[in-house]
């Protein structure tokens, strides 16, 4: 059995890749050593699931967010502070921009405002969704007063160290285990471990040499290999900050 205390703070078991086998293979993610996963939401429909997801497992919580690749449904707070407050919801997210997808725009960047606004005022902490916009997101979270994570970190060292002299954590799955996450391999071994967060992102982004395949929370196992491998460290030391870490940024007590 894979050890215990495995905390995955970023997954999809809402998304249709898990509709042949969601149920078992969420009963047997705790048997695996998986003592933790968070849910997230990319609109209405898929916070409402993570939400069903978070009642149905008692490992599992959700976090409800309109991901930047959904902003075109409009921003409607009503339904995300309804959301936001059941018992269930640790936080907002997955929230962000992307450049990638979109050109840069001021519609974006004020609906990423208005729920960072919205995560300030019911006291809950945000994921982040960044890409190929740190510069847009840091100075949206720049003076923002509220705790977060960023979600598969892809930054540099440099605005790394900003973001951890601010609180901020830093997310990391299965692109660290990739033969070019040169920067990614920089920020973990520089970085302070009480600062990182083990995530998947399942379905997505499986670690080596799984990549390609649908990824779930026991492979998260392997990205834990890669950071204590990294840092000098044993596999029940990185287990143990990180499972902490989610406990300390999500305020949930496992054990």
């Amino acid at each position: 059995m894979a050890p215990a205390g495995l905390f995955d703070t970023h997954a999809h078991y809402d998304d249709a890749a898990f509709n042949a086998d969601r149920d078992a293979l969420l009963t047997r993610l705790p048997a695996a050593g998986v003592c933790g996963v968070i849910n997230c939401g990319c609109d209405r429909a898929s916070s409402e699931a993570a939400l069903a997801l978070a009642h149905r497992y008692d490992y599992i919580w959700a976090a409800v967010g309109l991901h930047p690749e959904q902003t075109a449904e409009g921003y409607d707070e009503g339904w995300l502070r309804r959301l936001a407050a059941d018992e269930r919801c640790v936080a907002i997210g997955e929230i962000g921009l992307d450049w990638h997808w979109a050109t840069p725009n001021d519609a974006d960047r004020a609906i990423f405002a208005a729920q960072l606004a919205l995560a300030a005022e019911l006291d809950k902490p945000v994921i982040v969704h960044d890409r190929e916009a740190h510069g847009d997101v840091f100075d949206l979270v720049r003076g923002w007063q509220g705790r977060g994570v960023m979600h598969c970190y892809s930054g540099s060292w440099e605005e790394a160290r900003q973001l951890l002299d601010r609180g901020w954590y830093l997310g990391f799955g299965g692109v660290l285990t990739f033969k070019n996450a040169r920067k990614a391999v920089e920020i973990v071994a520089n970085m302070p471990l009480d600062r990182l967060l083990l995530e998947t992102d399942a379905p997505y982004m499986a670690p080596v040499p799984h990549r390609g395949t649908r990824c779930d929370s026991s492979m998260a196992f392997l990205t834990a290999a890669r950071v204590a491998e990294i840092k000098g460290l044993t596999m029940e030391n990185i287990l143990t900050a990180t499972t902490n870490n989610a406990e300390t940024l999500f305020g949930l007590s496992i054990f």
